[in-house]
C-alpha cells in the first residue's frame, strides 16, 4: 500500500509541475527534463509512471475529472456530472486551451471520447434498467458511440466557443437531448 501511496503522489506532483509549465508555454514545447527539475524527481522516475508528455496530460484529466464523474450516480445526476465537466473546464481554462493549441481538435476529442464512452454506457445501462427494457448489445455500441462522439464535439465546441455559447443553455440541451432521445429509444424497444 506504501509503494501505491508514493506512486499516486509522485504522480501528482509531475501533473502539478505539467499545470505550472502550461501557465508558461504550449504543451508541445514542454520537456520531460522541465517537469522532472520543477518536481525534483529523475527521468527515470517519469518514465516508471509515463511513456510520455501527453501520457501525463491524459492521466491528469482522468485522475482530475473524469474519475470524479465516474462517481456520480450517472442516471441520477449526469446532469451534475456535466455541469462539473463544465465548472473543470473553466477552472482549467489554461491547461484545456494549452492541450488544444499543443494536439489539435482530434486528439484532444480522442482523450473525452476514450474516457466518456465508459461513463456514456453506463448511462445507458441504467437507462435500460429504469424502462425494464433492453437494447441488442449492437445498438448499444451505435448509441454509446453517438454519445459521446456528441457529448465530446460539444464541449471542444464550447471549449472554444465560450463567448459565443451560453454555458447554461449549452448544458441544458446536453441533458435534454440525452434523456429525452434514450427515453423514446427504450420506450420503443
Amino acid at each position: 500500500m506504501k509503494h501505491e501511496t508514493a506512486s499516486l503522489n509522485t504522480k501528482k506532483a509531475l501533473a502539478e509541475s505539467l499545470k505550472k509549465l502550461m501557465r508558461q508555454k504550449n504543451i508541445s514545447k514542454i520537456t520531460i527534463s522541465e517537469i522532472v527539475a520543477d518536481c525534483g524527481v529523475n527521468r527515470k522516475t517519469f518514465y516508471y509512471h509515463f511513456q510520455d508528455v501527453y501520457m501525463l496530460l491524459k492521466w491528469l484529466f482522468e485522475n482530475e475529472a473524469i474519475e470524479i464523474v465516474k462517481q456520480f450516480n450517472l442516471m441520477v445526476d449526469y446532469e451534475e456530472a456535466i455541469i462539473f465537466i463544465m465548472d473543470y473546464i473553466e477552472d482549467n481554462d489554461y491547461i484545456i486551451s494549452c492541450a488544444y493549441d499543443g494536439i489539435g481538435r482530434e486528439e484532444m476529442k480522442h482523450f473525452f471520447v476514450a474516457d466518456f464512452n465508459e461513463i456514456v454506457y453506463s448511462v445507458i445501462d441504467g437507462a435500460e434498467k429504469e424502462f425494464g427494457k433492453s437494447l441488442s448489445a449492437e445498438y448499444k455500441d451505435f448509441l454509446c458511440s453517438f454519445y459521446t462522439e456528441a457529448l465530446a464535439g460539444t464541449l471542444i465546441n464550447w471549449i472554444k466557443n465560450r463567448e459565443e455559447r451560453n454555458r447554461r443553455q449549452v448544458t441544458e440541451y446536453l441533458v435534454k437531448t440525452i434523456k429525452e432521445s434514450l427515453s423514446g429509444i427504450l420506450e420503443r424497444a
